[in-house]
């Protein structure tokens, strides 16, 4: 029978395997001095905003772990990701570093490319499953990190996977007159209609700060400069109680008769597919996912809104996917439009409330005025033809059926009528939406209007929002939500 290896063989071993490791350790360390790198993990982090994967795998093997950290805390995939080295990623996705790893400031990798790194960096991240909707130690996901960073060019890649915020993000960048980004978010989705909890818009965030810059901006796409906050404060006010006295001026000119008056749906059709139009030209549009196809329009029944331009079907540079919207089932999940604009133009007045026959009236830039019926609205060319109290329901509101001031008006140019409400901004017309289809072929949407899809499915539209519409699906049950997705989205 064989015997056991005596004591003095297995220590033999286990000194040639120790020489063996450190010749191996030497030889790896001569590498990289060769190479101009330190066995250390300031080395490793130089070689991953290098890409000089073959250094980092000489560091690794001469023991420094895939997953280790700098002062700050953050890994080596932070700096790779923020100095947009694909290939050192790699090797530390490889090597089971998370692709979520935080560090400072409980960052991950991909909030430091959306800060520091090339959109190239973050796609590559985001196709690793990089999760774009989470949160650093203050709160920032990493599109109100592309915001405060000023980083209009990382918009493009994050807005269609974080949609909800849109709008938020809208808001901040017209905070700190970040011109650039604003374009980009509108350009995705964001509505110049948001509002904060206060009833302050994007014009108004951007008016009271006095960025002038970011004010041009929104003006040029579709911000309305007489729209009122709860107080019945416009942009012009807010700038001249911060102390902006010029941009004061350039937001108080006096509304002319035109912009007081009353438009049906159809009369902006011209207007919103030329801005669409001017949007997709200006850069590309990010792809979606999913994919349908969506057919003719329902010209008949009641609700029925003809296609753009009086019927003529508008061609697109080329056929579209559909937008996946959260639901069960695949008819609740799959829309058959993408909803590209929204427009529901305020007028430079509100309903303050009604006494007796005659309508309190808060004009722009002059004040409130009693305008009995009969009368004309002082600088525009609408009358009022009726004033009244009744009971009624608030849009958006828990609360039942509450007692109501209501003011009717005439455009005295085209004859047109439309009722006011206190409390609710009063509006030149209805909301309508342009929406596109899986062919790419554009309309106007508005409350009530059915359409059926190429497989024959029926659908009504039950609300138009600034940034989002509701659809039912007759046929199959179920309702759709349908983002607003910008002409880039």
């Amino acid at each position: 029978m064989r015997g056991k290896p005596g004591i003095a063989f297995l220590a033999g071993m286990v000194l040639l395997l120790a020489v063996a490791c450190k010749d191996r350790t030497e030889s790896a360390r001569q590498e990289l001095k060769e190479s101009g790198y330190e066995m250390t993990p300031e080395g490793f982090f130089r070689a991953a905003e290098s890409d000089d994967i073959k250094a980092m795998a000489s560091l690794v093997k001469g023991g420094i772990a895939p997953d280790t950290r700098n002062a700050a805390g953050d890994t080596a995939l932070h700096a790779a990701a923020a100095a947009g080295m694909q290939k050192s990623a790699d090797f530390l996705l490889d090597h089971k570093v998370p692709v979520d790893i935080t560090g400072a400031g409980d960052r991950t990798p991909l909030m430091s490319a959306v800060l520091k790194g090339p959109p190239a960096m973050v796609r590559y991240l985001l196709s690793q499953e990089a999760d774009p909707l989470k949160k650093d130690a203050k709160g920032f996901r990493p599109l109100m990190l592309a915001v405060h960073g000023a980083r209009a060019d990382m918009v493009a890649e994050l807005a269609a996977y974080d949609r909800e915020n849109l709008d938020t993000a809208l808001l901040l960048a017209s905070l700190e007159g970040k011109a650039a980004v604003i374009d980009e978010l509108t350009g995705y989705g964001a509505s110049v209609y948001a509002r904060t909890d206060d009833g302050r818009t994007p014009l108004m965030l951007a008016a009271e700060n006095g960025n002038i810059e970011a004010v041009e901006m929104l003006l040029g796409v579709g911000a309305n400069r007489f729209s009122m906050d709860g107080d019945g404060r416009i942009a012009a006010d807010m700038a001249r109680e911060a102390g902006h006295e010029e941009l004061a001026l350039r937001l108080a000119e006096e509304p002319s008769k035109e912009e007081f008056g009353i438009e049906e749906p159809a009369d902006l059709a011209a207007g919103m597919l030329a801005e669409v139009t001017a949007g997709m030209e200006s850069g590309e549009e990010a792809p979606s996912p999913g994919s349908t196809s969506a057919g003719e329009t329902d010209h008949g029944g009641a609700g029925a809104a003809p296609p753009l331009l009086e019927g003529a079907v508008v061609e697109a540079a080329a056929a579209e996917t559909a937008v996946p919207t959260a639901g069960t089932g695949r008819a609740a999940a799959i829309s058959p439009l993408k909803m590209r604009s929204y427009r529901q133009k305020e007028l430079p007045l509100r309903v303050e409330s009604v006494q007796g026959d005659t309508a309190v009236i808060r004009i722009a830039g002059s004040g409130v005025r009693e305008v009995p019926e009969g009368a004309a609205i002082p600088g525009s060319a609408l009358t009022v033809v009726r004033v009244e109290r009744r009971m009624g329901g608030i849009k958006d509101s828990a609360a039942g059926p509450v007692e109501v001031s209501v003011v009717e008006v005439q455009d005295s140019s085209t004859g047109r009528r439309r009722e006011l409400v206190a409390g609710l901004a009063s509006t030149a017309h209805d909301p309508v939406a342009l929406v596109e289809d899986g062919a790419g072929r554009r309309y106007l949407a508005r409350a009530g209007q059915g359409f059926r899809a190429a497989d024959g499915t029926e659908y009504v539209v039950v609300d138009v929002r600034p940034n989002q519409m509701v659809i039912e699906n007759r046929t199959e049950g179920g309702v759709i939500t349908v983002p607003l997705r910008g002409p880039r989205g």
